[in-house]
């Protein structure tokens, strides 16, 4: 949402957050479609025009679905897109010794997603991946700085780093708060690739793409937050969000 923001600050943004039921990325391939499906209902009951799943075991298990069979019989003419193929496209242009490593959910590595993306733009990419099962309770309990952390990475990203990758993708947005200890750990040699700074770029080119989508979009800078769950952490953490004061209204879906 931040990277969205900074690099399209002129239109208007409504968050959801499932807080609520993640992790989603130790669930059922039938439960993250369900539960994709609710949240798109939810967001285009709202008025939204395009969705952007920042969850990356939703694009990977339920976005493709949602693209060619849900859509078209429930809200034709909108659009959902997801983060993964924008993270493999800047990826794979990135790569110098053409080893790229992945950490991401469980569902996310088990889909293969990020591997056959990576492979339809260049077949002869080495792809390591790693699922990491620990690092979004640790995210969402607010322990992000904490030792139980470092030690969580050390495990689930050296073994990576074995494999001499030169770039790194963060295949699930929650990692992006721990991308300083990430870069840390792996060192100045590997290119971390971090989806909240990239999206928003291939978000743009896409509206100039799709001129008929982008002049329905409202342009007020404004921005509407809903969550499904509001702990008192929740409400503590999120009542500020890029310096200003916020809302957040819980919901159902």
């Amino acid at each position: 949402m931040k990277g969205l923001i900074k690099g399209l600050p002129e239109y208007d943004f409504m968050y959801l957050g499932d807080t609520a039921r993640v992790p989603y990325g130790n669930r059922s391939k039938e439960i993250i479609y369900e539960f994709t499906k609710q949240a798109v209902n939810f967001l285009f009951g709202k008025n939204c025009q395009i969705i952007i799943l920042a969850c990356n075991t939703a694009s990977s298990d339920a976005l493709r679905k949602i693209q060619q069979e849900y859509l078209p019989k429930n809200h034709p003419g909108k659009k959902v897109l997801g983060v993964l193929i924008p993270a493999t496209e800047h990826a794979a242009a990135k790569t110098k010794n053409g080893k790229i490593g992945v950490i991401a959910t469980e569902a996310t590595i088990k889909s293969g997603a990020f591997k056959r993306e990576l492979k339809k733009l260049n077949s002869k990419l080495k792809v390591f991946q790693n699922a990491c099962p620990l690092l979004v309770p640790i995210v969402e309990s607010g322990e992000y700085n904490s030792k139980i952390a470092d030690i969580a990475l050390g495990k689930y990203i050296k073994p990576l780093l074995s494999k001499n990758i030169d770039t790194l993708i963060l295949g699930c947005t929650h990692y992006g708060i721990l991308e300083n200890k990430i870069k840390r750990l792996a060192g100045k040699e590997v290119a971390i690739v971090n989806e909240s700074k990239i999206v928003a770029e291939k978000l743009r080119n896409y509206l100039q793409r799709h001129h008929e989508i982008e002049i329905k979009l409202s342009k007020k800078g404004k921005q509407i937050f809903y969550s499904t769950d509001l702990t008192d952490k929740f409400v503590i953490l999120g009542s500020k969000f890029m310096g200003k004061k916020i809302n957040v209204e819980k919901v159902k879906i």
